[in-house]
């Protein structure tokens, strides 16, 4: 029996050499060839398995990685031996992952760029030593190899590579490419778009179009750049995005997946947990968990049994899709923000294809980004043949409780910054008069001023207290901090004036019940004493403050 997990590998041979749990996906190698498509573009959202994928076909077609053969020892695609005897170990293989070309300038990211493409001329050394080769090619593997190539080579580098390889082995090159838009990204977030733009172009149009030397190749990436501005002239193009039904259900784990691995690792019991915060995707028509949340989880389930579900998806990619509409000074999108995070849906048109130049030009185009990088997924589509290049109308809503604290976040860190200063302090002024009642009323109408939602728990009120008076100058905030026999929710010190602020907060299931919670409030303040050992302060105010939606009730002790 498997009694490990693998949290974060890649590398599809070490991960089955060391015997660790692996979802079998390798059917999708038999479906790739059926296919016959010269270039296959695959796209979905990061961490959803996208490189483990093209590593383990790497290590299946790939013709110097014999041992490539032992990794799929009782795998399903063992169970089409003509085709393993055709396929398998059969071909020469180049993989290329673009993933860590990034930098703040243009020549930084082509410099990473030139570092990546000279791993993969090492990986691949003795072609540079081979008499078959044309000279020509030898001299320009060798200043790839040296980073001492210009922007032609690095452009042409995958097809002289490929016309190498196919030289040596007799054989055309099967090419995978890994991430491939993240250059574009990157560039475009640091403002030399078209530069980059011209290189990857390059790079395609040189390694796909019209290649003598290709078998065929595989692309991935978060977002499909349209034909014409990135794979121009390539022919037999195919892509599947997030919205196709094909090979759905090779990215991410469907709820089968799931239970066998909770089974296979004796936490069955976790089983609504994880659907809850990880589940809902929907790519196609098949339903979907995160890999890498769900991987996370269970390792961290074998270390603890009473581990805690966590965000682990948020801390691999920015929040700036999210962001970028409350920039976009022209559009409110309270009420669509409201709808989702209720747990509603909202119908967008969703455009399949798009460049990052356009990603954030439009409110259009952001709900587009939000789909295809995995922050909203699809309910219904009302036409079923959503076109690669024509918007569709599509009805969309927040996967899972993880997606849904990520939107919160941002929400509330954008009432951090819009939410009037003066207001704040009209809130202070009332908290250190005592006067409760005004502190209720100012308290509801900042609340009514951001966004709100049913599904509400008491660590978004504690945020949503915290945000208001952490940074205020000449006081000391602490949350949740250690304190008399408990941890009180907010801790306010004005140490130059010699006075304290203890709150706990609570969050009521109706209007009916806030007095309630107040008191509940006040009395766990009492019996953990909060209040207490404040030494040197001569005035310490606890207030029990009870929540509901978007009302406030506030009770001084």
């Amino acid at each position: 029996m498997v009694q490990r997990i693998a949290v974060g590998g890649e590398d599809f041979i070490a991960l089955r050499k060391a015997g660790s749990y692996y979802v079998d996906k390798t059917d999708l190698l038999y479906e790739l060839v059926e296919k016959n498509n010269a270039v296959t573009l695959f796209t979905r959202p990061r961490r959803f398995g996208k490189t483990l994928t093209m590593k383990m076909m790497e290590s299946f077609f790939d013709i110097s990685r014999k041992e490539g053969g032992d990794a799929f020892e009782g795998l399903r695609i063992m169970e089409h031996p003509s085709f393993c005897a055709e396929y398998m170990n059969q071909y020469p293989t180049l993989f290329l992952s673009l993933k860590d070309v990034e930098g703040r300038s243009f020549d930084l990211a082509f410099g990473k760029l030139k570092a990546v493409v000279a791993d993969v001329c090492k990986r691949y050394e003795s072609l540079g030593k081979e008499s078959a080769v044309n000279p020509a090619d030898a001299a320009v593997f060798h200043r790839l190899m040296y980073e001492t190539a210009d922007e032609v080579d690095i452009q042409t580098s995958l097809k002289t590579l490929m016309r190498m390889m196919h030289t040596v082995y007799g054989k055309p090159v099967v090419l995978l490419i890994d991430e491939y838009d993240v250059p574009l990204a990157k560039a475009n977030a640091n403002g030399f778009y078209r530069q980059m733009l011209d290189v990857i172009r390059g790079i395609m149009s040189m390694s796909l179009k019209t290649n003598e030397h290709l078998k065929f190749a595989v692309v991935t990436g978060c977002l499909r750049i349209p034909k014409e501005s990135i794979f121009t002239g390539v022919n037999n193009f195919a892509s599947y995005s997030v919205l196709d039904e094909d090979f759905a259900q090779y990215f991410g784990f469907t709820q089968g997946e799931v239970e066998r691995m909770l089974e296979t690792f004796d936490l069955t019991e976790k089983m609504e947990l994880i659907r809850e915060w990880y589940d809902g995707y929907v790519f196609g028509d098949t339903e979907a968990y995160c890999p890498w949340d769900v991987v996370n989880y269970v390792s961290a389930l074998l270390k603890r049994k009473d581990a805690k579900p966590k965000n682990y998806w948020e801390n691999t990619s920015g929040n700036d899709a999210i962001r970028a509409f409350f920039e976009m000074r022209d559009i409110d999108v309270s009420e669509k923000f409201e709808a989702l995070l209720n747990g509603g849906t909202i119908s967008e048109l969703i455009t399949n294809s798009l460049t990052y130049e356009q990603a954030y030009a439009s409110e259009s185009n952001l709900w587009s980004v939000l789909l295809m990088t995995g922050y909203v997924t699809t309910v219904h589509m009302e036409d079923d043949n959503v076109g690669e290049e024509s918007p569709q109308q599509v009805e969309l809503r927040i996967p899972n409780r993880e997606i849904a604290g990520i939107f919160r976040t941002a929400v509330v860190d954008r009432f951090k910054q819009t939410v009037p200063v003066s207001r704040i302090q009209e809130l202070m002024n009332a908290l250190w008069d005592g006067n409760a009642e005004a502190a209720s009323g100012i308290l509801s109408d900042l609340l009514w001023q951001t966004i709100s939602y049913m599904d509400y728990h008491e660590d978004y009120y504690h945020a949503f207290l915290a945000g208001l008076f952490v940074g205020r100058g000449g006081y000391s905030v602490q949350s949740n901090r250690e304190r008399g026999l408990g941890r009180p929710d907010i801790d306010l010190r004005d140490k130059q004036n010699r006075r304290a602020i203890i709150i706990e907060a609570k969050k009521a299931e109706s209007g009916k019940r806030m007095e309630h919670w107040c008191d509940e409030a006040l009395k766990q303040i009492a019996e953990n004493q909060y209040a207490e050992n404040l030494n040197g302060y001569t005035q310490v105010l606890c207030y029990g403050i009870s929540f509901f939606q978007k009302t406030a009730l506030v009770k001084k002790m």
